[in-house]
């Protein structure tokens, strides 16, 4: 049996579907029941907390206040019940990770899977952001905790654990630079590549490389998109340049090669997990974060 009272289930509910009828429908229970809770509230507190419209309710100065507080009070419930739980012996809890598009293939899915299996009473919700909104995301209370590329130096951000991946030349498996253990940047003057789009971090590192050794890629295509990028060289269009990271899928099944770019100025890879200093992490979370810990550094990059 929730905690949290009738009239503030209503009253979220309500909030979250701008409607009675629709909040009704949600929870099961009469229009005018919860339209009874909602005016004894605002009875209670002397202050009205919608605004009734014609296309429906809008929360008023005072009910985003009291929505703000509310979902404080259910997320503290959580973690109370996470403890609770913990105290029984029980491995329980609803954990928030905030991560980019790339780990949305590779070790991480591997890892919910065994988490499942056990500790089936936790459950992980996957958030996927734009890599460059999820250090403020995260700061802000969002996630739990959050896995991310190239962290920025945040004085608020701790990073746990990270692993670094390089960046190198993504063939097909029996390519002539696949034979390679590593090739310099140089190798790619003689085959068709598929570039990276302006809008990809990726670029930047190429023109960098481009400037430095005076090879000019021949592009023979261009794509704004990772997984257009593999699908492309899968097809035998050209090759690629990416992180070990993009690709650790697609070489585990044999599917593509990846042989790393040798320079010394190239920059690898980072990836991080990343805690705000201040957020008190539930027992589920903690237990959640260690697994990744735990598995982070051995996803470092194995090449082949």
């Amino acid at each position: 049996m929730p905690l949290f009272t009738r009239f503030l289930r209503y009253f979220v509910a309500v909030a979250q579907h701008g409607s009675i009828r629709k909040a009704s429908d949600d929870l099961g229970i009469a229009a005018s029941a919860i339209d009874r809770q909602l005016l004894q509230g605002e009875s209670h507190l002397g202050a009205a907390l919608f605004e009734r419209l014609p296309t429906g309710l809008r929360l008023t100065a005072t009910g985003e206040l009291l929505l703000g507080t509310a979902h404080r009070w259910l997320r503290e419930q959580e973690a109370l019940e996470a403890q609770i739980d913990d105290l029984k012996g029980l491995r329980r809890g609803k954990v928030d990770l905030l991560l980019p598009d790339a780990l949305t293939k590779g070790f991480l899915p591997l890892l919910v899977g065994r988490l499942r299996q056990s500790h089936p009473g936790v459950v992980l919700n996957l958030v996927v952001r734009d890599n460059r909104d999820i250090a403020d995301l995260l700061l802000s209370g969002a996630a739990d905790f959050a896995l991310m590329l190239n962290p920025p130096a945040v004085r608020d951000l701790d990073v746990r654990a990270q692993a670094t991946y390089p960046l190198g030349f993504v063939t097909l498996p029996g390519h002539p630079i696949a034979s390679a253990g590593e090739a310099r940047f140089s190798a790619s003057a003689d085959h068709p590549v598929i570039v990276p789009a302006p809008t990809l971090a990726l670029r930047r590192q190429i023109e960098r490389l481009e400037q430095e050794t005076g090879v000019r890629l021949k592009a023979a295509a261009s794509a704004d998109n990772i997984e257009m990028i593999k699908s492309l060289v899968q097809v035998g269009a050209g090759i690629g340049i990416l992180s070990h990271l993009d690709v650790s899928a697609e070489t585990t099944a044999g599917l593509l090669a990846f042989t790393p770019i040798v320079n010394r100025q190239l920059a690898p890879l980072v990836l991080a997990l990343c805690v705000g200093r201040s957020r008190q992490l539930s027992v589920a979370a903690k237990l959640v974060l260690s697994e990744i810990e735990r598995h982070l550094a051995p996803e470092a990059p194995a090449t082949r």
